[in-house]
Order: structure tokens, then sequence, then C-alpha cells
């Protein structure tokens, strides 16, 4: 490819996807030009199509108008570069357009990473416009490069969310209740929430509800200490004080559950969209506390200024190689490369109709 061709959906009907041909960007003095060679597809970036406007998704790669890029999670490598400090052939990880090429002007350059200061990714968050050079990164192994494709951004999310429960003392909740329970954002906050249950003073029980098709593979994780499916809500101890954390977007079941827990309902915390299509339909006024959005960046933030990159970084590897283990015994990662492939995987992964272990790593490069 000697242009720059991006995939494009509607905002309005993410269904609807595009290829788009630009001519290959040239740089300028302080830029960098990355090839963007692979990248995951997961139901994290349904909830960046559903929560484009109101996060400001759609603000970091704009295109034409009435269009959006989804952002992802991969690798790229510099071809040119006219940047101190950033040498053609590096190798990074980030977040990048579904496009082959991608321009970006270094700012704040060290041995880790940088930062994209371009104009107009500097309102939007730090988060999201940093690049991890492989070659000075904690989490980075050539043979792991699928899986931290795949989970260490959900992973991350994962990890800020543990963080921030246990940070609030749970809100004296005596169980957390997780939606869409096969995804792998929840079963990430699930394993952490599992995994350092023991060294914590509150003792909490974790509760997965899913669909009828993937309750056996929930309950085989051994991570939830209860798995429900939607339809056996009634199921449910609706007696001890409880949270939700939702990660289906679904706002009927949302209503069900704010009137199922009425009476003893700590927190409501909204993270997902991975039910897209069923965001509208909760009920206008919600029994219990009012949800709130989980914004991960600022979760991360805070903790980056209480600790430091380096430390924040070095936190999340230090669990990161247990979870690789747990999810790596049931994973199954498949590789597609081309326009018409990736275009078929993101249809796949917006249907939701895709098997709970896979993994689907894409490019838009033929191979």
């Amino acid at each position: 490819m000697t242009s720059n061709t991006s995939l494009t959906v509607n905002k309005i009907d993410y269904s609807k996807t595009a290829v788009v041909k630009q001519d290959l960007p040239s740089i300028n003095a302080g830029q960098v030009l990355l090839k963007v060679s692979e990248f995951s597809l997961t139901a994290n970036n349904v909830t960046y199509a559903a929560m484009g406007d109101f996060l400001k998704y759609w603000e970091f790669f704009p295109t034409q108008e009435g269009a959006g890029i989804i952002p992802v999670w991969g690798f790229a490598e510099v071809i040119s570069s006219e940047c101190d400090g950033v040498s053609e052939g590096e190798r990074f990880y980030g977040y990048y357009p579904m496009s082959t090429y991608l321009v970006v002007e270094p700012a704040q350059v060290n041995p880790s990473s940088f930062i994209d200061g371009a104009k107009h990714r500097q309102p939007l968050s730090v988060i999201y416009n940093q690049y991890i050079r492989c070659s000075n990164d904690p989490i980075y192994k050539q043979e792991t490069e699928a899986l931290q494709m795949l989970l260490r951004p959900l992973f991350t999310t994962s990890f800020l969310l543990d963080d921030f429960f246990a940070d609030s003392a749970f809100f004296g909740s005596e169980q957390i209740v997780l939606t869409s329970a096969s995804s792998k954002t929840a079963l990430g906050m699930a394993f952490l929430l599992h995994h350092n249950r023991e060294g914590r003073s509150e003792n909490y029980q974790i509760i997965g509800l899913t669909s009828d098709s993937n309750r056996d593979f929930v309950e085989g994780l051994g991570c939830y200490d209860k798995v429900v499916s939607y339809d056996e809500l009634a199921q449910l101890d609706t007696a001890v004080k409880t949270s939700i954390v939702d990660f289906a977007g679904n706002g009927p079941l949302l209503g069900q559950l704010h009137e199922c827990f009425a009476k003893t309902l700590q927190y409501s915390c909204k993270v997902g969209a991975s039910h897209w299509d069923q965001l509208a339909g909760a009920p206008a006024k919600l029994e219990g506390p009012e949800p709130i959005m989980f914004f991960a960046p600022s979760q991360a933030e805070k903790r980056i200024n209480e600790w430091g990159g380096v430390l924040f970084q070095q936190k999340i590897a230090d669990v990161w190689a247990d979870f690789t283990g747990f999810v790596g015994g049931w994973i199954d990662v498949e590789h597609h490369a081309g326009v018409d492939a990736t275009d078929e995987i993101y249809k796949k992964v917006l249907s939701g109709d895709f098997n709970p272990k896979a993994g689907y790593i894409v490019s838009l490069w033929d191979k």
C-alpha cells in the first residue's frame, strides 16, 4: 500500500463501514511516521464507538463528516523520523487508528515512551496519547505480543477498577455483581478481585452475570464465586449490600438490577457497552444510587500523580504475568490479514456473536 488506508464507521450505525484511502502523509520537523502493523479487536472497541461522542474517542483520529475511526490497541514501526530520540525501525505499543499509517508529534520523549503532542490530541487523556517503546517496556515480550494487544488495555481498565473499588473500601459492599461476565475486561476485574481478596480486610463475593450459552465457560474460569444467567436474576441474593459493575451497557438489564437491589445497592458503576444496541431502554428513574460512568484515565492519572508513571506501570506488570498465565490456558488467538478480513472481524465483534475464548488480531495489510 502506498496510500494511507483507513476503515471508518458510520457514527450512527456502527455496522456501516467504508474504506478510505488518502495520500501517504509526509512528515515535518518533529514528526514521526508510524506503520500500524497489527492490532486487536474486542468488545472494548465497540465501547469506544458507543461512547465516542460522550468520552471523545472520535476526536483522536478525525476523519470525514459523519464518520469515525474507532481507536485500537496494537503495534507500529517507525518508518521515518524527523524527531530526536525516536529512530527508524523502532517498535511502539499504543493507541492507533484502524489505518495503515499514523503521523505523530513526539513530546516528552524518554527511554520508555513518548506522548503524541499533536495539537488536536492535547486536550485528550494522556493515557491514550502515550506510545511505549517495546525495547524498554516491563510488560513486553515478543512471544506474548498477541496477548498484550488483546488484553493489556482491558487489563489496565480491570486493574484500575479493582484499585478504585479497593480505594473506596468497596463502598461497604458484601458482593460485587459484574454483568457481561465473559467479556475480557470483566474477567480481568474478577481475576483481580479474586487474586487480591486474601490480602484485603474486606470480604466480598464475586458474582458474574452472563448469557446461558456462556455460563459453562465463565463457571470454569474459577474466579467468580457464583455465576448467574440473565434469565435467572431471581437467584441473586438481594438482602446483602451490593455494588454493580455494568460492562454490558444494557439499559433494561441495568433497570432490572437496580430494582432487584433497590434497598441494598451501595454503588452502580457503568464501564462498557458490549450490548451497544441496547444502551437505551433503562427506566427514566432507576431505583437506588444513580449509575456513575467509570472513566479509567481519571483513575490512572490519579495514581500516576501519586505513584509516578514508572511505578504505575510496574504495579500493572507485577500482576500481568499471573493474568496472562491464567488467560493463556484457554484463549484461542486468531490472526487475520487484509482490509476485507478486518472488516469481517470487526462486524463479528460488533454483533457480539463470537466465542468468548476467541481473541482476534487483525492487520489492514495483506500478508
